[in-house]
């Protein structure tokens, strides 16, 4: 059987890449963003609808999976009492709940950030399991690194997954061999002076390397002494991974992280809509292809926009290999327990027969 899915807040594909592969079939997909949509239509053919609050849950086609990767935006604690309903209208959440309970799909998947989890002290995450329980699904949630699923960029996500039946899930483990960023490197990109770190930067690590302390601090004379950076002074420290942080600290090692290089022998920070991961040893950061493979997306995929819009999208992405992960063992525990039902009332009917 193949399972219908809808793509919401699709942004350029990252759900849909993962269950296109899975072999199910995609009926409507829906964002707002004009230029992340340029991107989807490049790739997949047709250009998303637009704003889904103003899309009428029946105007959505039937399916049997509902996928989104909704913001995470502040819900109302105003102390009414009208129900979950009411708690997340006005949010994007909203419109999940609204279009799960017209639909009524077999299951879903949920994706967001990991501060999810203790958000406004954990109430948000109280209200999104009990809406969802209250749909009368099954739900599991958990935190998920893509570090064990074979892309070499650190980035732990909020994963939740709902089935309209009892079932037996367990979400993927992954694997303890961790890929490093050499893994991913195109050595053409080592000539793009587009792709340069500034001299600035080159000069601080310089600095480091030449420096016999195991933590480093730079000059400061160029900022305000009112400043953090004046008053506490930027230092700098190789961290056992091979990574360099320089960081804000004072003598006691009260620090906020300044920047943060990556190198060939490790793994890439979480890339975010307005940070490109940086190597200190190639003193240069990804290049758009480079940060496409930490996200997981084939070498095929293609960024109809500029270089500046491709980060932007990437960084908001889901990363491919762990939704593909997770939406092969959603679906093999689906599969599995519908065949169980089946079984049983096979044999309800033999029992009845013989009776």
């Amino acid at each position: 059987m193949s399972y219908k899915f809808i793509d919401l807040f699709c942004g350029i594909g990252g759900f849909r890449q993962a269950f296109d592969e899975l072999g199910c079939e995609c009926v409507f997909s829906s964002d707002i963003d004009k230029f992340a949509s340029l991107t989807y239509e490049a790739n997949f053919g047709e250009i998303p609808h637009g704003d889904i609050t103003k899309i009428a849950a029946n105007e959505i086609p039937n399916f049997d999976i509902l996928l989104g990767g909704f913001p995470c935006q502040p819900f109302s604690y105003s102390g009414r009492n009208e129900g979950f309903e009411d708690k997340t209208r006005g949010t994007l959440f909203f419109d999940i709940v609204r279009i799960i309970k017209h639909h009524k799909p077999k299951m879903f998947l949920l994706e967001n950030v990991k501060g999810l989890k203790s958000h406004n002290s954990g109430e948000t995450l109280k209200i999104i399991e009990e809406s969802l329980i209250g749909l009368g699904y099954n739900i599991s949630w958990t935190i998920i690194d893509s570090l064990k699923f074979g892309v070499p960029q650190k980035r732990e996500r909020w994963y939740c997954v709902g089935f309209d039946k009892d079932i037996d899930f367990e979400f993927p483990k992954g694997k303890n061999i961790l890929p490093k960023l050499r893994d991913i490197i195109r050595e053409e990109d080592n000539n793009d002076e587009t792709l340069k770190i500034t001299e600035f930067e080159i000069s601080r690590i310089d600095y480091h390397f030449n420096s016999s302390e195991i933590r480093v601090k730079h000059d400061n004379s160029k900022y305000e002494e009112n400043t953090k950076k004046g008053k506490h002074g930027i230092y700098s420290y190789q961290k056992p991974d091979g990574s360099l942080r320089f960081h804000v600290g004072d003598a006691s090692k009260t620090q906020i992280q300044e920047a943060f290089y990556s190198c060939l022998d490790t793994y890439a920070c979480t890339i975010i809509a307005n940070r490109t991961p940086k190597l200190w040893d190639l003193k240069r950061k990804l290049s758009v292809r480079e940060a496409a493979r930490i996200q997981g997306f084939p070498d095929n995929f293609i960024f109809p926009v500029s270089n500046a819009q491709a980060y932007k999208q990437l960084g908001n992405s889901v990363v491919v290999p762990v939704i593909k992960a997770v939406g092969e063992s959603m679906l093999n525990a689906y599969r599995n327990e519908t065949k169980k039902i089946n079984l049983f009332s096979e044999m309800e009917l033999e029992i009845n027969k013989i009776a």
